[in-house]
């Protein structure tokens, strides 16, 4: 059925007008706002060019920042991918109970974060259940190191359920004769795992690994329940220090500029996962 480009664009009208409203607009005021300053106020803000993002780059708060989120991320990526694929193919050959521990998995997926941040601030205090378990007195939230591995390690926990039904989807698609030949073959259950599972699971693996990467660069309630960017700004990840400089110092056209520096990374991200594909 032949459509002419009048009819398409008016029945694609409807759509395009929402992502114009709540994604397009939105974008863009973003970034003229990077390029300004002053506040929401009857005064207004004035334009102020590249400013902002010179103030950005010189920043020394913004550079550890950028640290920050780097670790995170990749101390969050790495097990939340690895660990739900581990469990995939184990559950896989599970032949009793699989869909009670897919659920089970699952769980933590559909979780709220902030009753989750809440509920890991209240283990992992100083005279909290987990150091009472352990009879130590270790300062999880207030020592640096500690405070980002138990933000990472909440960050994994959330994730691991989400990727693990992604995991056993894709392992679902893997045509069992493969395997058939590879034990013909004599293979191992790792060369099995190397040579069949990994190069079959390959566009299941970008998926996740960028959904997993895009989670945690937007990761934000974590940090806002559980440590607020402390302590000595050792947890502030990018998103949370959009927040703050934007909604506690009211510095609007500086966090804005952040937020563009961060889309632009995703942006950037996505792409060239995307063309890892092809």
């Amino acid at each position: 059925m032949y459509l002419s480009p009048w009819l398409a664009g008016l029945l694609l009208l409807p759509a395009l007008s929402v992502l114009g409203v709540f994604s397009f607009w939105p974008m863009m005021y973003l970034l003229g706002l990077s390029f300004t300053q002053g506040t929401l106020t009857r005064a207004g803000a004035h334009w102020v060019g590249w400013a902002n993002y010179l103030a950005l780059f010189s920043d020394a708060d913004f550079w550890q920042v950028v640290m920050n989120t780097v670790i995170f991320t990749v101390g969050t990526v790495i097990p939340a991918v690895v660990i739900p694929l581990i469990f995939a193919v184990l559950l896989q050959q599970v032949m009793w109970g699989r869909e009670l521990w897919r659920l089970l998995y699952f769980l933590p997926s559909v979780i709220s974060l902030v009753a989750a941040g809440l509920a890991f601030r209240w283990l992992f205090q100083t005279e909290g259940p987990l150091n009472e378990l352990l009879g130590l007195r270790i300062p999880w939230l207030s020592e640096p190191g500690p405070a980002m591995l138990v933000l990472i390690l909440v960050s994994v926990w959330h994730q691991i359920g989400f990727n693990l039904v992604v995991f056993l989807a894709g392992l679902q698609t893997i045509p069992p004769s493969q395997y058939e030949a590879a034990v013909l073959d004599g293979a191992t259950a790792w060369q099995q795992f190397w040579y069949v599972t990994l190069p079959n699971l390959r566009p299941t693996l970008v998926l996740v690994t960028i959904t997993t990467t895009l989670f945690t660069l937007r990761s934000f309630e974590p940090v806002y329940v559980m440590t607020g960017g402390g302590p000595l700004n050792s947890t502030n990840i990018l998103v949370y220090y959009i927040y703050d400089q934007a909604f506690n110092q009211f510095d609007l056209g500086y966090a804005a500029a952040a937020a563009v520096v961060l889309f632009t990374v995703i942006l950037g991200l996505l792409v060239w996962r995307l063309r890892q594909v092809d």
